[in-house]
């Protein structure tokens, strides 16, 4: 592989990945499916439960009225809850609710199936290439986050 080409190739890689994971999981549904953002955002709130929406805005990069936006519709959906910060009464907290908990468990278990049948297609040697590149991989998200910090 071409050293010029490679940064250009390991992104179309992982994108291509992304969309098709997508794309796959899309297919299973039995509920309306959530955009994107949407889905960013609940998985931000699991992590960080009580997070604020202009923590949120920051973490996800976006306008804190597209945030409010989402968090409306997601209220809305009953995969939300926004509750009143006790320390600061103008700002609110957000909550997942236990439908989003199940939903959001249930895209994890149903991606893990779908990768997982995959990766064991995958001689031996494919697949510990794979696992030797997770390390760098993360390294990479975070360099990538810190500039967009930067930014």
């Amino acid at each position: 592989m071409d050293q010029e080409t490679f940064p250009e190739e390991l992104a179309d890689a992982l994108v291509g990945i992304q969309r098709l994971l997508r794309r796959r999981l899309r297919a299973g549904l039995t509920v309306p499916r959530l955009r994107g953002a949407e889905v960013e955002l609940l998985r931000l709130v699991e992590a960080r439960p009580g997070i604020g929406v202009s923590d949120a805005a920051k973490e996800l990069y976006l306008a804190g009225n597209s945030v409010s936006t989402l968090v409306n519709q997601l209220v809305k959906d009953g995969y939300l809850v926004r509750e009143t910060d006790p320390s600061d009464r103008r700002a609110a907290r957000l909550l997942l609710t236990a439908a989003a908990e199940a939903r959001l468990r249930d895209w994890k278990e149903r991606r893990a199936a779908l990768v997982g049948r995959h990766l064991a297609r995958l001689d031996a040697a494919d697949q510990e290439a794979l696992r030797a590149a997770l390390p760098a991989l993360r390294t990479l998200a975070v360099h990538l986050h810190e500039e967009a910090e930067e930014s």
